[in-house]
């Protein structure tokens, strides 16, 4: 199959076409051409498929249902370009979330038709702080390795929060580094040294950087501070509600392998109204997600409202943008054949017109259909 257009490269825009075959990308072909100018004209712009490391829900339906929650929330995800996710799940008992992953595990494997493609799990509770909930459920507990090395084993464990002032967490993190875990510090009410503490012994990034983790002050500058002077990789919640765009901009010149998730819930491409979150039951309206109180709980974005807020309100060239909703959350994952429009790597494209609406999406080569009714 040939799908031409503007192509977004890691080496820049070409104007000219890509050859799917067998469900990999088999040739790139085109002529350079300004960015600025990618889709002028009705040209077709063609983007690497989305990679979101967080993903509790969408399409009315939650991770931690388990059951086949989890088919409706791939398939709606794809409908808006995210080609490979993490599920993640919340803060509950340990019976809960070996419920979940049991219902994980066999799509982890193995990729359901018209569907993202389940790159693993992305396990953030429930080894976080009492004191930095946020939205998760108050069944936050100590971290042990044979826990985890159990949870691991009924689906692939690809990252992990955790609270690293937590006792005995810090210990925990070269061993789950180790196993291939990427531990990301978050809920946390760690203080700066705790937070380089984690970095030094291992810990990748930081989870939804900002949100329900210690603040930045010049004289105590928390977790933020550790996040903005000493991290390579942070996820970032780009609905602009969950984090200032002044804010947004700081991270991005600190913070090299910054990254963007939706952190999004059952609500996700769904109307206005009352939907799960783990146990908790919450609120889409205007835009937002929250529980009874007001607390931001989890968020309804999709991953093409995250690349239209990166360069139509942030004003980021597009190459830049697309590494920060595709490229560099799959280099982080240890993924070279994801998150790129390269030759040999999956053949996961999203088609998009000029004001980066969705057209056409692509997953491992195959054509996700209904579009109009994501």
């Amino acid at each position: 199959m040939r799908i031409e257009g503007d192509i977004v490269t890691p080496q820049g825009v070409l104007r000219g076409h890509l050859d799917l075959a067998q469900g990999r990308i088999a040739a790139v072909a085109g002529a350079p051409v300004d960015a600025a100018r990618a889709g002028e004209g009705g040209r077709p712009v063609l983007l690497p498929g989305f990679i979101d490391t967080h993903v509790h829900g969408g399409g009315g339906r939650d991770t931690m249902e388990g059951g086949d929650a989890i088919a409706t929330i791939a398939r709606r995800h794809a409908r808006h370009g995210t080609t490979g996710m993490l599920a993640t799940t919340m803060t509950a008992p340990i019976a809960d979330i070996e419920a979940a992953l049991r219902a994980l595990g066999p799509v982890c494997r193995e990729r359901a038709p018209q569907s993202a493609r389940v790159l693993g799990v992305h396990l953030e509770g429930p080894y976080i702080s009492p004191g930095r909930l946020g939205a998760q459920p108050a069944h936050a507990i100590p971290a042990t390795l044979a826990e985890v090395q159990r949870l691991n084993a009924i689906a692939p464990i690809r990252v992990l929060t955790i609270a690293p002032e937590m006792a005995g967490h810090l210990a925990l993190i070269g061993p789950l580094r180790d196993a291939g875990i990427r531990v990301q510090i978050g809920h946390s009410s760690g203080s700066y040294e705790d937070g380089l503490a984690a970095l030094n012994a291992g810990a990748a990034g930081f989870t939804h950087l900002f949100n329900a983790m210690s603040g930045l002050h010049h004289r105590e500058p928390g977790m933020v501070g550790a996040a903005l002077a000493h991290g390579e990789h942070a996820e970032l919640i780009p609905d602009l509600l969950h984090v200032h765009p002044g804010a947004i901009r700081a991270a991005l010149r600190c913070i090299p392998g910054l990254f963007c998730v939706t952190d999004s819930t059952a609500a996700a491409g769904m109307p206005d109204g009352e939907y799960r979150l783990g146990e908790h039951t919450v609120q889409k309206c205007l835009g937002g997600v929250r529980l009874a109180d007001g607390t931001l709980a989890g968020s309804a974005l999709t991953m093409d409202q995250a690349l239209r807020n990166l360069v139509q309100r942030l004003a980021l060239p597009l190459e830049d943008a697309v590494r920060r909703v595709a490229t560099t959350a799959a280099d982080y994952l240890g993924l070279p054949d994801r998150g790129r429009l390269a030759p040999g790597a999956w053949a996961d494209v999203v088609v998009m017109d000029a004001a980066l609406s969705v057209q056409r999406v692509f997953v491992e080569g195959e054509e996700i259909d209904d579009l109009a009714d994501a």
